[in-house]
């Protein structure tokens, strides 16, 4: 006769250490625990305001400009590496671990607008409104240089610059966009669509021949270079003041708005915004993706950093201090872990991308709590309780009087459209336009 015994491991029960908790059996049938959903609500409650109590973004402020900071740029392969550039045409070049200044000079006679990174090595770009483009490179035969390797003397002020992602030519922007040769004097390609003034032009890091640029006339203007030919112009109801592309998907950009909106828009169809960034109380100076394509960073004249989820309308966090003023350049660092921005009070700034993640190694076990945490508090997120502590932040008065503001502005506007549709004839109606189309003058190709 065969008689079936259970057996378990010893392995299964036994504790790896003698402080461990004891390894238990559990029924997960949930007819066998009514109180579950209620127990884990409780915790999804607790991990919510622990989440809260610990948000403390704000790391440390990178202090040595004399003058306001209005550009910074980060390299593509490179944690610890930053170049800022300030409103007297001083450089910096900061170690952002050690949080210092590592190399500096007074690269310029104007304000600089622009700095641009190389793929490989330490050599960066920066552009200024005394019309010279200056190659630097801090490492250059070991002696920490501060003599340019090369200057390049255009007819106008530059209002921005950028580098290809593999090829050795940059573009800048002024009364025109120039391509411009590292072994050539004079630019080699100048493309213009009908712009007095072009605000700023970013390469595209995917489609490397792809260039977007942001005119005076409140157009973006999108090139090829393959055929030195514009590919679109797209009119909005306002001026845009900064672009940056999505670094995983090729054809979606962004767009920083005089509006107080950040609109995203994909590139091959441009008669809409896929997405509109709210929240931010005066015009948005600067926007950038992290490298996941997943967050969006924003500056703002409102003298706020937020913090956007690239697939949500409204801010998952906003930062601020009562020392930082007007922000005008913002970046996220390549590991995704933190954020920089740049103000007019001469200070770059270093914050966590998440407000209350702990900094330092993270053990196993450690690492499994706050992933449940996570997942509980996305389960009971639209809890009203939790969704009242989740989305509470201090906010500066005059941030908050000015969205109450904005508010009701809306409010009556949508009042005012609804009333004149109520009393006009239903021959004469207009068909209704959508949000996401409302910002769009036109678009030519």
């Amino acid at each position: 006769m065969k008689v079936k015994v259970l057996s378990r491991s010893a392995e299964e029960a036994t504790r790896e250490r003698s402080n461990d908790i004891h390894k238990i059996q559990r029924n997960l049938d949930p007819t066998l625990h009514p109180f579950e959903k209620a127990r884990e609500y409780q915790r999804a409650l607790n991990a919510t305001k622990v989440e809260r109590m610990f948000a403390k973004p704000f790391i440390g402020a990178l202090s040595g400009h004399v003058d306001g900071v209005y550009c910074m740029a980060k390299h593509p392969k490179k944690l610890d590496w930053l170049v800022s550039g300030g409103g007297d045409g001083d450089l910096r070049m900061w170690s952002l671990s050690e949080q210092k200044s590592i190399w500096s000079t007074v690269g310029h006679k104007a304000m600089i607008t622009g700095v641009s990174s190389f793929l490989n090595g330490t050599r960066f770009l920066s552009c200024s409104n005394d019309r010279t483009v200056k190659i630097w490179d801090p490492e250059e035969n070991g002696t920490g240089s501060t003599t340019p390797v090369a200057v390049y003397t255009g007819k106008n002020a530059f209002s921005g610059i950028s580098h290809h992602r593999s090829d050795n030519i940059f573009a800048t922007s002024g009364s025109a966009i120039d391509i411009w040769d590292h072994d050539r004097a004079e630019p080699v390609q100048t493309l213009n669509w009908g712009v007095d003034t072009i605000n700023t032009v970013k390469f595209n890091q995917t489609e490397k021949n792809i260039i977007a640029s942001t005119g005076s006339d409140r157009t973006i203007i999108l090139y090829d270079l393959r055929t030195s030919q514009p590919v679109t112009k797209l009119v909005l109801a306002m001026r845009t003041n900064a672009i940056a592309w999505n670094p995983m998907e090729a054809f979606n950009f962004v767009a920083a708005n005089e509006d107080h909106n950040v609109y995203a828009f994909d590139m091959r169809k441009m008669d809409k915004a896929q997405n509109i960034l709210k929240d931010h109380v005066s015009a948005v100076m600067s926007v950038d993706y992290s490298p996941t394509g997943e967050e969006i960073v924003t500056g703002g004249y409102d003298r706020t950093v937020r913090l956007f989820n690239a697939r949500q309308g409204h801010s998952r966090d906003i930062y601020h201090t009562n020392r930082m003023q007007r922000v005008f350049s913002v970046l996220y660092t390549m590991d995704n872990k933190y954020v920089l921005s740049g103000s007019d009070d001469g200070n770059v700034r270093l914050w966590k991308a998440r407000a209350s993640e702990k900094m330092g190694v993270k053990d196993y076990r450690e690492r499994a709590h706050l992933e449940y945490a996570e997942k509980l508090k996305e389960k009971f997120s639209s809890v009203p309780e939790i969704r009242r502590i989740n989305h509470h932040r201090n906010v500066p008065k005059a941030i908050k009087s000015a969205t109450k503001k904005k508010a009701i502005m809306i409010q009556s506007r949508k009042v005012k459209e609804e009333n004149v549709r109520k009393h006009t004839k239903a021959e004469n109606l207009k068909e209704r336009i959508p949000e996401r189309k409302k910002p769009v003058v036109g678009v030519k190709k």
